[in-house]
């Protein structure tokens, strides 16, 4: 995503409203837990501070990432307000900005660490072992909890 900062110089603008979509190549999915994105909507504002340019606005989109329990691809919308002071070096000839690097790295921050789609655990099971809910930890006899008892009464 490119802004033309001339617009800055040419008019009293002291903002420039930003307003587009993005769309990212897959050079920037190689390094990701991101499968597959979407167009990305950016709808936010630019504006000088100082000698600093800040840019704010929501980001929205919808990626594909990896089930944790399946390790099937599901979808995974996502929106969120970002804000970013460009450092100087980002400044191509003084004239426009790419911002699209700063979108992805804000983007790459709102990856789930997990998220499942699965409700029914029953299919996950094998010699010996199943997939158990929290609540199913709560009820089994656990051979520590004498130790937590123990731990309470010091």
């Amino acid at each position: 995503m490119i802004i033309d900062l001339s617009e800055f110089m040419n008019s009293e603008n002291e903002k420039i409203t930003l307003e587009q979509t993005v769309i990212f190549k897959d050079s920037y999915l190689k390094d990701s837990e991101i499968k597959k994105i979407e167009p990305v909507t950016v709808k936010g504002e630019c504006h000088l501070e100082e000698d600093r340019i800040i840019i704010s606005g929501v980001i929205q989109g919808k990626m594909q990432i990896e089930d944790a329990i399946s390790l099937k691809n599901i979808d995974y919308p996502f929106s969120f307000e970002f804000e970013e002071v460009v450092d100087e070096n980002l400044i191509n000839d003084e004239k426009t900005l790419d911002i699209t690097d700063v979108l992805w790295q804000n983007i790459v921050l709102e990856i789930p660490l997990k998220q499942t789609e699965v409700t029914d655990f029953s299919e996950y099971q094998g010699d010996g072992w199943k997939l158990v809910t929290e609540e199913e930890t709560k009820n089994t006899n656990n051979p520590f909890g004498e130790l937590v008892n123990m731990w309470g009464e010091e």
